[in-house]
């Protein structure tokens, strides 16, 4: 039974090709773009001495042309293998899609030889050098019609596995004070809610510790806001799922990032769990201000026993 796996990623230049790879990385494949077909057999042995790797894809298209004739008798032999699964992906579109595509990018087909060739040429010419490979492909997708999401949505199905996770939600809290998390795709500003920190038995803990955690969600400002933000991000996430996002980005901002953000953080995570989406939930600032609050706190205390 093969116990390694290999999708050979070709096809048309300009049918979709940076978009597949991207989707196998998405899926946890070893990725690996424009590799010479003739370092084929020596980097698959590297894989079966170290044993780590089992899902490999390869994108292999005419920039390697002078080795691209190798190619044909390279998988032959990989086929012929017994710890080997091997799959074609031919990516292909419509002659008049793919000369619009070169116009939209302005880019140049790697058989035009600079502007010697006009692309319609080099399109016929490269289908003509690829029809004994296109014959030997277990999969043949025509992008003409299919948007980027679209083909990752395909590659999604038909090669993940049933229990890999392809969508996760990140739920952050942090402090404006440390700054807005770059990665974040929705943010949400909450130091307009009850602040604990003026609280004296709850100043030094975090929005992970009941106490502040019950404060906050008992507040009037912080149920509205709780309920009409789900309402968003209810509406949101399934959104950003289906247009093939690996994963989505939600962070809670407050002053320090210790109090009002852990606790709204906590709860959102609490609710996309139930929902069975796979939730990561962290707090970027929460420790550090903390750690400066308790320090602070110390000192005034400290100064308030030298003073007396």
């Amino acid at each position: 039974m093969a116990n390694l796996e290999l999708v050979i990623i070709t096809g048309m230049s300009g049918a979709g090709k940076t978009v597949a790879v991207q989707s196998f990385e998405d899926l946890g494949y070893y990725c690996i773009d424009n590799m010479p077909p003739n370092l084929l057999p020596t980097f698959w042995q590297l894989m079966r001495e170290s044993g780590k790797i089992t899902k490999i894809a390869l994108v292999i298209d005419l920039r390697t042309r002078e080795f691209f004739d190798e190619l044909s008798d390279v998988i032959g032999a990989m086929d012929n293998s017994q710890d080997v699964m091997t799959r074609i992906l031919f990516l292909e579109a419509d002659d008049q899609e793919l000369v619009s595509r070169y116009k939209e990018s302005r880019r140049h087909h790697p058989l035009s030889q600079g502007n010697e060739v006009s692309t319609v040429t080099a399109i016929a010419k490269e289908k003509e050098l690829l029809r004994d490979l296109r014959s030997r492909a277990q999969m043949i997708v025509n992008t003409s019609n299919m948007k980027p999401r679209e083909l990752r949505a395909y590659i999604m199905e038909h090669f993940a596995e049933k229990e890999q996770i392809i969508f996760r939600l990140d739920v952050m809290s942090f402090g404006f004070k440390y700054g807005i998390p770059i990665d974040a795709d929705v943010v949400m500003d909450v130091r307009f809610l009850p602040n604990p920190y003026y609280i004296e038995d709850l100043r030094g803990l975090t929005g992970a510790d009941k106490a502040v955690y019950d404060y906050v969600m008992s507040q009037p400002e912080s149920q509205i806001f709780y309920n009409k933000l789900i309402d968003l991000l209810d509406y949101c996430v399934p959104g950003y799922k289906r247009e093939g996002k690996s994963n989505a980005v939600i962070a809670i901002g407050c002053t320090g990032g210790q109090h009002r953000s852990v606790a709204l953080a906590e709860r959102i995570g609490e609710h996309f769990t139930r929902m069975n989406y796979s939730v990561n939930v962290s707090h970027r600032d929460m420790l550090n201000n903390q750690n400066q609050v308790l320090k602070k706190d110390a000192r005034n205390e400290s100064n308030t026993s030298s003073s007396l």
